[in-house]
């Protein structure tokens, strides 16, 4: 692919050189120093890029281990910086966003979290804040937020659904438990993110259940939750919220492995989310799985207090920097353009070629991808595209191969290869 992705690049180049001299440049009346981190995933470079196009200046950092990230070379980020990985020196994370921030006068830090670093990046908000706005949860809110269990009972405390659940910590508790009385089967899952088993969705009971579940690592310092399995629509949703109000919402079906997105309109959700961080008066970025079971019935069945990979449907909306920026008190949120074509990632849809077993297979194929649009590739700044798939993952096959290391697949949208104990 590398001789097809250079060629276009250079054309889309050349274009460029002839008519964006002619093009108005976006302008604004208070243009802000943004720091994103999370520069690894195309999430923070659609950020990066619609902060630009509104007038920002935007800075983009990752941990070292991500220094070849192929966004670095988009005409949107003016400076990219690499920092400790905050799980294993986490006061050097914390250490280098500060020096970021003094250095480049940093007016708004906006965590674009890896599900390992959103609890760092609240540890870090009262370092940051006496220099810059920390858009992000305090440390006990995430810690709430992010854990299954705790998101369900808290979920409950403000009268709204949620599956039931129950607390794991240990495989005994699961083998023992009386599923005689209850309706519906039900799934485990790890409090602590893992990005192996998070796509196993085995239910509970069945036969040989307690080989399985011994091979687990449930215990008390690692416990897992036992949720109830909702039969149902899934779907997925980023909200941006300042001061518990909605500033901006989307929402999408949803998948175990989700690389496509495409708006949907769902009032119940809406109104579920809606409720949600007004009652906790939530400031920050907030996501959400949901099932919705036939009566319409929606059940939150995880949050990630973090920026979704949803909000690339933004990728032509002028508001999106506002939404952060701005408090919009008695304003409306704004969703993606009605316009806006569904996202998705070329490469994982060129392997989906392989999964092809029909003229029907095909034919939907041809249609979503002529529908919508690759989420990383953008006429006005295609060097990322070029560099993310043959630069940044190639080095990281290689970094892994020359030590023997294996890995579980490549995620394109998030930038690296998933490992078993991977960040």
């Amino acid at each position: 692919m590398f001789p097809i992705n250079l060629a276009l690049v250079i054309i889309v180049s050349i274009t460029n050189f002839f008519t964006l001299p002619f093009q108005t440049k976006a302008t604004s009346n208070n243009p802000k120093n943004v720091l994103l981190t999370g520069g690894k995933m195309t999430k923070s470079l659609q950020l990066a890029r619609s902060f630009h196009r509104a007038g920002h200046r935007v800075f983009m950092v990752e941990t070292h281990k991500y220094w070849l990230s192929g966004h670095k070379f988009s005409n949107a980020v003016q400076k990219f910086y690499t920092v400790a990985a905050p799980e294993k020196d986490s006061q050097g994370y914390i250490q280098g966003l500060l020096d970021i921030v003094k250095t480049e006068k940093i007016d708004i830090f906006i965590p674009v979290s890896s599900p390992v670093a959103s609890y760092y990046d609240s540890l870090a908000k009262s370092t940051l804040s006496p220099y810059c706005e920390v858009f992000h949860f305090d440390a006990e809110m995430t810690k709430t937020l992010d854990d299954k269990f705790s998101l369900c009972e808290q979920a409950r405390v403000l009268g709204l659904t949620a599956p039931k659940v129950f607390l794991m910590n240990s495989p005994a508790e699961i083998i023992n438990f009386d599923f005689s009385q209850e309706k519906n089967p039900y799934i485990i899952k790890s409090i602590q993110y893992d990005s192996v088993t998070r796509l196993d969705m085995t239910k509970f009971p069945f036969q040989g259940m307690e080989e399985y579940v011994k091979t687990l690592p449930i215990s008390k310092e690692r416990p897992w939750v036992m949720q109830e399995f909702i039969k149902g629509q899934e779907y997925c949703t980023h909200s941006t919220v300042r001061d518990g109000e909605i500033r901006l919402h989307c929402c999408s079906q949803s998948s175990p492995f989700q690389v496509n997105y495409e708006q949907v309109d769902n009032p119940e959700i809406l109104k579920w989310v809606q409720k949600f961080v007004k009652e906790l008066n939530l400031t920050g970025q907030i996501s959400f799985d949901f099932m919705q079971t036939e009566d319409g019935k929606v059940y939150p069945i995880e949050c990630n207090p973090r920026t979704h990979t949803a909000i690339t449907m933004f990728h032509d909306h002028p508001g999106l920097a506002d939404a952060y920026l701005e408090p919009g008190e008695n304003q409306p949120h704004i969703e993606p353009l009605p316009t806006s074509k569904p996202t998705y990632w070329l490469y994982h849809e060129l392997w989906r070629i392989t999964g092809i077993r029909s003229f029907n297979d095909l034919k939907n194929w041809l249609i979503k991808v002529t529908k919508g649009k690759d989420a990383m590739l953008d006429k006005d700044d295609p060097l990322p595209f070029l560099m993310v798939h043959n630069w940044q993952i190639v080095l990281l096959l290689i970094q892994n191969l020359v030590k023997f290391k294996g890995w579980v697949k490549i995620d394109f949208n998030i930038g690296k290869l998933v490992e078993i104990g991977g960040d």
